[in-house]
């Protein structure tokens, strides 16, 4: 009787540091934020499926932003490359918190 009440606790104890791993490591992947150079690469990565690029660039710096109701902080960025030999120029805009672009336009 002794050896099943050790086996029950063991499995109980066991099941609990599972779910604590995963919720720290879902906590862990919230908090890494993406640098401003990662999400750069992933806007170059997107442009360079349809064309080379001529040159792009970061802001290193957070920027607040409020849309209606929601605030958050971003990151503006840009991408230059050649579109029927004519330098076209576009800008975006990065959630700082999260990578998502939120927009990309042509200037």
């Amino acid at each position: 009787m002794h050896k099943q009440i050790q086996y029950g606790g063991l499995l109980a104890v066991g099941m609990a540091g599972v779910a604590g791993g995963f919720s720290i490591g879902g906590l862990l992947k919230r908090l890494r934020r993406p640098t401003p150079n990662q999400i750069l690469n992933q806007v170059k990565r997107a442009f360079l499926k349809e064309a080379p690029i001529e040159g792009s660039w970061i802001e290193m710096k957070k920027a607040p932003l409020q849309k209606f109701a929601l605030r958050t902080d971003v990151y503006y960025g840009g991408i230059t490359r050649y579109e029927d030999g004519q330098l076209v120029q576009y800008e975006f805009l990065a959630d700082a918190n999260t990578g998502s672009i939120l927009d990309i336009y042509r200037l």
